[in-house]
């Protein structure tokens, strides 16, 4: 069965730089699994939710990536936010 690729919004930490998920509780969280998944279609109206408060944001350039939840488990659809998520593939 193919899984329905949906969309996140991550950025980094503004204080230490570490990888964050904007979560359904509309906080943000250092676990993908927490990350709040949405139809690419909601994609951008959930990226404007993260992005909206009093400046500054708890963190830096957030934007939209592609990613399936598989048995629980967010994954992330590209290498690039796996390494993001996961560490080094080493």
């Amino acid at each position: 069965m193919t899984q329905d690729t949906e969309q996140l919004v991550t950025g980094n930490r503004l204080r230490d730089g570490v990888p964050v998920y904007f979560t359904m509780r509309q906080d943000w969280s250092p676990s993908i699994d927490e990350a709040s998944l949405v139809a690419s279609d909601a994609g951008e109206a959930l990226l404007a939710t993260a992005q909206a408060g009093a400046p500054p944001l708890p963190v830096v350039a957030p934007y939209l990536a592609d990613a399936v939840r598989e048995a629980g488990h967010v994954r992330p659809s590209s290498l690039r936010e796996r390494i993001r998520a996961f560490g080094p593939s080493v």
